[in-house]
């Protein structure tokens, strides 16, 4: 089985593309970056879910939050009970997306490997400019230009996006198809201690609204506030 990179956060999204990764017949390795964001409990989900699918886990460090300019790496509040989709809001990271794809494709290519996968989203979404099929499509022409193996003939790289152009019903759907365990996921941008979801930030409402949709019952623990 060829090797594949999958930028894994331990969320709904990143967890179903990590099975569908494995479903189309790669050998998946599990990229989760801490980069300074508000809490732990992703990479706690992170752990949990790569466990239970079988499939290897690397972690890596770096700091976000000395560039700022977000509510997922500074103080600024997460926004509750919001519009989505109406311009881009404080939960952007600046540049995270190209950031992190940039370490999964240097990982790849010390794996020798020449697929990547991105559970980006641009349907049920909050509006984020590096979730969208043309970020997607820059940076796998990106990704051969600037690497020794792709430059020396030994590597065509290609950035995989399955996710793309699902609804989160959909995502879900697939996700039941190849056995994600739902329950073990973490979407939510402000849980509380326990890592219990708020329910009311985008990312939680999304999933919420996905969970109704799909007809299947949620499994997310919220907090009583």
């Amino acid at each position: 089985m060829r090797p594949a990179v999958v930028l894994f956060s331990g969320g709904l999204d990143s967890s179903t593309c990590l099975a569908i990764a494995r479903a189309e017949g790669f050998a998946p390795h599990a990229l989760c970056v801490q980069y300074g964001q508000r809490h732990q409990h992703e990479l706690k989900a992170a752990e949990r879910v790569a466990q239970v699918l079988g499939v290897p886990l690397k972690a890596i460090s770096l700091d976000l939050r000395a560039i700022g300019g977000s509510a997922l790496t500074g103080e600024l509040e997460v926004p509750k009970d919001a519009p989505i989709g109406q311009g881009i809001p404080v939960t952007y990271v600046p540049a995270r997306n190209t950031v992190l794809l940039a370490l999964a494709l240097g990982y790849a290519e010390t794996l020798d490997a020449q697929d990547l996968y991105l559970g980006v989203n641009a349907i049920d979404y909050s509006g984020y400019p590096d979730c969208r099929p043309a970020f997607v499509e820059a940076f796998e022409k990106l990704a051969n230009l600037a690497t020794a193996a792709a430059v020396e003939g030994r590597a065509r790289y290609r950035v995989h996006a399955p996710l793309l152009k699902l609804s989160k019903a959909q995502i879900i759907r697939r996700g039941l198809e190849l056995g994600v365990p739902h329950g073990l996921t973490h979407s939510c941008y402000d849980p509380d201690a326990e890592g219990r979801a708020c329910g009311r930030c985008d990312s939680c409402r999304l999933r919420a609204q996905g969970f109704r949709d799909a007809g299947v019952p949620d499994p997310t623990q919220y907090s009583p506030r």
